[in-house]
């Protein structure tokens, strides 16, 4: 199949989806959730949704359990929009790349600090031992005796 076409489906499957979410799933246990990217394979079989959800880990615990139990909805929805001869089963995963992301500023803040704190303290800091740190033959000195 066309890669290309596999992303458009895609795509336009994300539209539905984040349509449905916002529009006509009534679940309690539906957060702040946002369709993030949606992949689907070339045979157009399966659509792996990914989302992310702003709230505690509750809250987005809550939210992977109402997104299972809408799946149906939603997938009915999606090939009656669609169109096609075989709706894609639909399978929702958490999106980790905010978290990752997180993850990352958290560990350049750490660098940055680590980095001010080296040069604070190499300053007014001197080498250890001479300032020629290498050795001179002695022949230097029996040359000008002769």
């Amino acid at each position: 199949m066309d890669d290309s076409r596999a992303r458009k489906l895609a795509d336009r499957i994300s539209q539905i989806v984040a349509e449905m979410l916002e529009r006509r799933i009534k679940d309690p246990r539906l957060g702040f959730v946002t369709v993030t990217e949606t992949r689907l394979t070339n045979d157009l079989r399966d659509a792996t949704v990914f989302y992310t959800v702003y709230g505690s880990d509750a809250e987005r615990a809550d939210t992977a359990a109402a997104l299972q139990s809408a799946t149906g909805v939603i997938r009915s929805e999606v090939g009656r929009q669609l169109g096609l001869r075989h709706t894609p089963s639909l399978t929702f995963v958490p999106d980790m790349l905010p978290d990752n992301a997180k993850r990352i500023e958290e560990l350049v803040t750490q660098a940055r600090h680590a980095d001010a704190e080296m040069a604070r303290a190499r300053e007014g800091a001197r080498h250890a031992g001479d300032p020629d740190p290498y050795r001179k033959p002695q022949a230097d000195e029996d040359d000008t005796a002769r």
